[in-house]
């Protein structure tokens, strides 16, 4: 069964409550058909009642059942999320008055919904930009315990049927050395939500076990080294090359005694060159299906899309969303 199968059926079996804050875009409410039709979420779609009905018209959407639709400018649960909002966002000077009108914003709304519990995660990003998205889940939603930056991994799917998780690949530029760890927890973590094995994480360079001496492999060695005093229980290694992670018969050579070298499946690059080039060079030379970018780092899932996806695209992300909350209990 294909990955994303797998992690829909799973995703079914205990369905999660996911907000669609944008719901004046046509996608939206198709997507939402067919998530509640499927029983693979229970969708909540965010939007005033004109932008509701033009966009269900667009999609050819008539049926509304298994579907909850909340405008949030006359929501009674605005006012709870704006004095909560204002409580958290207290030391920026944030005053009731000024949540109360930020609280209009489907994506504050939508993030305030997963904070307080009334979802159990989000997906969005089709219609607003990735920082419009990003700024609402990290001010509203926050960080996850001892993880300092928001990451991201593509799932990739080898034809051979291999699974990988690849980590930073969509967000980060450069790094340094503690974000760098916080991104290889993320990573390990949303692995082994999503494909229900162990992650092997390996923290790559053009060097391995001290084969070349350079600040950019210094800050692999130390992020290596402060990943694994953060998760003690993961399988955690670097400095390493690419194929001393992948390949037993190279790993054994380059870095004997590794548990890590030869079996990874979680890939984490030094930095944005590396990890887009490397993803883009698996899915097209390899012929891999990359799933994602799956945004990590946050206490709760709060997928960002994007804005040329699929109805199908916000269909899997919200399976996706559906099985990490779960796996965040």
């Amino acid at each position: 069964m294909d990955p994303i199968q797998r992690i829909t059926e799973r995703a079914k079996q205990t369905p999660r409550t996911i907000v669609l804050p944008e719901g004046n875009d046509p996608r939206t409410w198709t997507a939402a058909r067919k998530i509640a039709d499927e029983a693979i979420a229970v969708p909540i779609i965010l939007g005033t009642d004109g932008e509701c009905e033009q966009a269900m018209n667009d999609a050819g959407v008539n049926n509304v059942a298994g579907i909850t639709m909340i405008c949030p400018q006359s929501s009674e649960k605005r006012e709870v999320y704006a004095e909560e909002f204002a409580k958290i966002r207290a030391h920026k000077g944030m005053t009731v008055e000024q949540a109360r009108e930020i609280m209009k914003d489907v994506l504050y709304y939508g993030a305030m919904m997963v904070r307080m519990g009334d979802a159990d995660g989000g997906v969005t990003g089709a219609a607003h930009t990735t920082g419009d998205v990003m700024r609402a889940a990290i001010q509203a939603i926050g960080m996850a315990p001892g993880i300092s930056i928001v990451s991201s991994i593509f799932l990739m799917v080898i034809p051979d049927g291999r699974v990988f998780s690849f980590g930073d690949c969509a967000i980060v530029p450069d790094p340094d050395a503690q974000q760098l760890a916080s991104i290889a927890v993320a990573s390990a973590a949303t692995h082994k939500a999503l494909t229900n094995t162990a992650p092997i994480v390996a923290m790559l360079s053009f060097s391995t076990k001290g084969s070349a001496s350079h600040p950019a492999a210094d800050k692999v060695i130390e992020a290596t080294k402060l990943a694994q005093a953060a998760a003690p229980d993961v399988a955690i290694d670097g400095e390493m090359q690419l194929d001393a992670a992948i390949l037993e018969s190279v790993g054994s050579k380059k870095a004997p005694g590794s548990k890590v070298a030869g079996h990874a499946n979680v890939l984490v690059f030094p930095d944005l060159n590396a990890g887009n080039i490397g993803y883009k060079l698996t899915q097209r030379l390899a012929n891999a299906q990359a799933i994602g970018p799956v945004v990590q780092g946050l206490a709760k899932p709060f997928y960002d899309l994007s804005r040329g996806c699929s109805a199908d695209d916000i269909v899997k992300l919200s399976a996706i969303s559906s099985v990490v909350a779960s796996s965040q209990e």
